[in-house]
C-alpha cells in the first residue's frame, strides 16, 4: 500500500479524508492540487509530506512551471512537520534541475524512505516486550510514510514477531487519524486492536493493559523534544508515572539540525471547526470558540528511546546532524 507513487508522468494519491469508508485515489499533474492536498489532510504523515513535496516540485517542472515558486506555495502549507521543508531543500540545492533529475531525485527520497522504514523497524522491535499490548497514538503507518510506517512499521514488525498480542488505537480527537486511519491499516494487515477514547488510555495504563506505547515524531529539537500529534505529550507524562516504555519513531529527516529544544518548533493551530464540528455536524452551542493545536512537544525526559535508521538513542539525548 502507497499513499502516493509515481506513474505515467502523473501522480497519484490516496484521499486519506475519506477513508476508511471509501478507497478514493486522485491524480494530478498540477503541484497547487499536491499543496492544497498536504494542507486539507488529504496526503498527511510527516515522511509522506516530504515525499509528496518533492513530486511536487516535479510536477512544476513537467508542466513548465517556475519551480522556485511551487516550492515556496508548498512550503507554507503545514508549518511544522520539516520533512517538508527537509525535502524540497534537497530538491531545490540540485545543481541539474531539469525534469529527468528532479524526477531521479524524488524517486530516490521515496525509495530511501522504504529502506528506512524497514530499517526502523528491525531496530524498533527489539524495544518491544514479549507478549505485549502496545498503544499507539495517531497515524505513523504506511499511510504517513512510503507504505510502510514508522510507529505502525515497529507494530507490524512486532506482530509478525510473535511479540505483540494486540495493538489499542487512540482514536486521536478531533480528525481521528487513529480511529480511521491506523485502526484501517491494521485491519488490513490482519492484526487484532481496539481503538479506544484518548481519554481511555490513562485508565488503560493504570489497569496495566499497556505494555508499551509506540508514537511517530513531525519533528524533533537537537535535545531529544519531540513534536508529534496532539495529545502525545499527555500520554508521554502518564508512561512516566506506570513506567511504561514510551518509544519514538521517526527518519532522520524528522531532526531539526538548527532547533536546539521543542519550544522553538513551530505549532500548527488549524480551523477551529475541525473541534466546533463532528462529521459535518456541529456538536458546540452557537458563538464557541475553540483552540486547536494539531501538535505539542513532549520533553526528551519523558522519552524512553528514539529509533531512527542510524539507531536507538537515549537519554540524554544529544543529538547531532548524522
Amino acid at each position: 500500500m502507497k499513499p502516493v507513487w509515481w506513474e505515467d508522468g502523473f501522480l497519484y494519491y490516496i484521499d486519506q479524508r475519506k477513508l476508511p469508508g471509501e478507497l478514493v485515489i486522485e491524480k494530478t499533474r498540477d503541484y497547487n492540487v499536491i499543496a492544497e492536498a498536504i494542507k486539507e489532510l488529504a496526503i498527511r504523515g510527516a515522511p509522506v509530506i516530504g515525499i509528496s513535496a518533492a513530486y511536487g516540485i516535479v510536477l512544476a517542472s513537467l508542466e513548465n512551471k517556475d519551480i522556485e515558486e511551487a516550492a515556496k506555495v508548498i512550503k507554507i502549507t503545514r508549518p511544522t512537520a520539516i520533512n517538508l521543508f527537509w525535502a524540497i531543500d534537497r530538491m531545490m540545492s540540485l545543481q541539474d534541475r531539469s525534469f529527468r533529475s528532479l524526477l531521479e531525485e524524488a524517486i530516490k527520497i521515496e525509495k530511501e524512505d522504504e529502506e528506512i522504514n524497514y530499517d526502523i523497524a528491525m531496530l524498533g522491535v527489539q524495544l518491544i516486550p514479549e507478549d505485549s499490548i502496545v498503544l499507539t497514538h495517531c497515524n505513523a503507518g504506511g499511510l504517513a510514510t512510503s507504505g510502510y510506517g514508522t510507529a505502525l512499521g515497529i507494530i507490524k514488525k512486532g506482530w509478525e514477531d510473535g511479540k505483540i498480542r494486540e495493538v489499542l488505537v487512540d482514536e486521536t480527537r478531533p480528525l481521528l487519524q487513529g480511529a480511521r486511519l491506523t485502526a484501517w491499516e491494521l485491519q488490513e494487515a490482519g492484526i487484532p486492536y481496539k481503538v479506544i477514547t484518548d481519554n481511555t488510555a490513562g485508565f488503560m495504563m493504570a489497569l496495566d493493559r499497556v505494555s508499551a506505547i509506540v508514537v511517530g515524531a513531525d519533528r524533533i529539537a537537537g535535545n531529544g523534544d519531540v513534536a508529534n500529534k496532539i495529545g502525545t505529550c499527555s500520554l508521554a507524562i502518564i508512561a512516566k508515572r506506570f513506567n511504561i516504555p514510551f518509544i519514538v519513531a521517526a527518519p532522520t529527516s524528522s531532526f531539526d539540525w538548527n532547533i536546539y529544544k521543542g519550544k522553538d518548533i513551530p505549532i500548527e493551530q488549524r480551523k477551529e471547526e475541525e473541534v466546533l464540528y463532528f462529521a459535518g455536524s456541529k456538536v458546540t452551542p452557537s458563538g464557541a470558540r475553540a483552540i486547536n493545536f494539531a501538535f505539542d512537544i513532549t520533553p526528551a525526559e519523558l522519552i524512553t528511546a528514539i529509533v531512527c535508521e542510524a539507531g536507538i538513542l537515549r537519554p540524554p539525548f544529544i543529538i547531532q546532524s548524522v
